[in-house]
């Protein structure tokens, strides 16, 4: 199964969040030490406080699961009581600037050393979010979809492709493991593109396999090889629509063959290449340059 097949309603992993938390934790209050000192100078164990996360921008929510794990691994730490968690929006919902996330009340202690973890975590997955809502919505009607790629933070990649998730797009291979995907250097390496595909249905034959194209000559020796899922590299709108249409011309005979367009992708062209006909867009940028979406927590 291509991972483009797979349920992409899945939540966020429980496990992923316990540990992102617990390694972001450990930096922010160091691994042995495990304290705040401005905090724990300024305000007294006893303190209770109340507050509400609520966005500073509009964008979409994503990753909201990380305020009640970070609150209650911070209260474990320092062995205060859990605060109280109650959230007013949900992953994926789009959010005016001033729209109030989630109210919080427990000790101050707990509040005020979880904020920044939260806050990193929250807005760095409604950022992804957001800009791939824009590209969703610039997509809409034309039949393609939206896909991520593995260009993500290193450790974070979990969170950053569920956010592709809220915000409207399609999650593509998560790893080196779920799906062979041949490029160019893959093609230098074993000769050609046929020489490629054969070696990876050798050596792992339950693995599905995507071949990325930059001519209609390796498009046609990839399908000739049995590949039924092409990306089309860098290469300008009508080169590509005629590619295209070449393609389709052959799915009578070898059935569908899915197309991704790939490279030199904008939201200023992201509709004129949609019209190509391809069914995919994969965009980097989607993890690599979101900006954050400015979330804030204000005790009351």
């Amino acid at each position: 199964m291509h991972p483009e097949d797979r349920d992409q309603n899945r939540p966020l992993s429980a496990s992923w969040i316990a540990g992102a938390v617990a390694q972001a934790l450990d930096e922010d209050l160091g691994s042995t030490e495990s304290r705040d000192v401005t905090t724990q100078a300024t305000i007294a164990p006893t303190t209770q406080v109340s507050g509400t996360i609520g966005m500073r921008e509009e964008g979409v929510l994503a990753g909201s699961a990380v305020i009640a794990e970070t609150l209650s691994q911070v209260a474990d730490r320092l062995n205060l009581a859990r605060p109280a968690v109650d959230l007013h929006a949900a992953d994926g919902d789009r959010l005016a600037a001033g729209a109030v996330v989630a109210s919080i009340a427990g000790p101050g202690h707990v509040v005020l050393i979880a904020e920044r973890t939260m806050l990193n975590f929250l807005s760095r997955a409604s950022g992804i979010a957001s800009h791939t809502r824009r590209w969703a919505d610039a997509l809409d009607g034309t039949g393609a979809a939206v896909l991520d790629t593995r260009k993500t933070t290193p450790g974070l990649r979990e969170l950053e492709k569920y956010a592709v998730h809220c915000g409207g797009g399609v999650n593509k291979r998560h790893g080196l493991y779920d799906c062979a995907m041949v490029k160019d250097n893959h093609i230098v390496a074993a000769g050609s593109v046929t020489a490629a595909v054969e070696a990876i249905g050798t050596r792992f034959p339950d693995v599905p396999i995507q071949v990325e194209v930059e001519s209609e000559s390796q498009a046609l020796e990839a399908v000739d090889a049995g590949v039924r899922f092409l990306m089309i590299d860098n290469m300008a709108p009508e080169p590509m629509r005629a590619l295209v249409a070449t393609l389709r011309a052959l799915e009578p005979t070898v059935g569908k063959v899915r197309l991704e367009a790939t490279g030199g992708l904008t939201l200023d062209n992201a509709r004129d290449v949609a019209h190509t006909g391809v069914d995919y867009m994969s965009v980097g940028a989607l993890t690599h340059s979101s900006p954050i979406i400015d979330l804030g927590l204000d005790l009351v």
